[in-house]
């Protein structure tokens, strides 16, 4: 569907967002990846602490490394595609706590002495929750611009920050690679379906569905 102003409807976006594990040979479009990151800019934070930060990796020598890292070989030898190295861009998206403490600590937000200038305090961590909304935003927005994105975990960051320059005290959650979509092979944890809106969705209470 097209609005009024020409743009894709946002559940229209929403409905065309898979994960992509496999990319074409083509480059992102320079002007499209800056509209990405900037639309992952606006995502929310927290006290507005705006701990989310983003490394941007177009070099084919440094994802080639990260596809190392990641264990690409890995998924290759799974019968999948070499996804990782062959996404054109990689965005990897870090939260920094001592943002959030920081800020927190300010007179307006309960200052040096407050319950959260503290990170252990916190009862729900929402740098994490904060950083999520920015994959998520990233995500979409590629769906926006045509292209396709994935997400990918890593259990190598010890290696990739410093091959990115990540300082000490920033933590990465992931890397959505960026790219033209090439057929892939269908993820088996698809095959459980949905599940159903009555286990999702509950109105006023917990014990009561739509």
């Amino acid at each position: 569907m097209i609005s009024p102003r020409g743009a894709v409807d946002f559940y229209d976006v929403v409905a065309r967002r898979r994960m992509v594990r496999n990319f074409t040979d083509a480059p992102v479009d320079p002007e499209a990846l800056r509209r990405i990151i900037a639309a992952a800019r606006k995502t929310p934070s927290a006290g507005f602490s705006q701990g989310q930060t983003m490394v941007v990796v177009t070099d084919p020598g440094l994802r080639s490394q990260i596809a190392v890292l990641c264990g690409e070989e890995e998924y290759v030898a799974a019968g999948m595609d070499p996804w990782i190295s062959r996404a054109p861009v990689h965005v990897v998206v870090c939260t920094r706590a001592s943002a959030y403490t920081d800020r927190y600590s300010e007179p307006d937000k309960g200052g040096h002495d407050g319950p959260l200038s503290i990170a252990d305090h916190w009862s729900v961590p929402y740098w994490w929750v904060d950083a999520g909304a920015t994959m998520m935003l990233l995500l979409l927005a590629a769906v926006r611009e045509g292209l396709a994105a994935g997400f990918l975990g890593s259990h190598a960051w010890k290696d990739i920050k410093p091959l990115l320059g990540i300082p000490d005290d920033v933590a990465p959650i992931g890397i959505v690679t960026i790219g033209h979509p090439a057929p892939d092979r269908r993820s088996g944890s698809l095959d459980r379906g949905w599940r159903a809106d009555r286990e999702v969705v509950h109105l006023e209470h917990w014990h009561d569905a739509p």
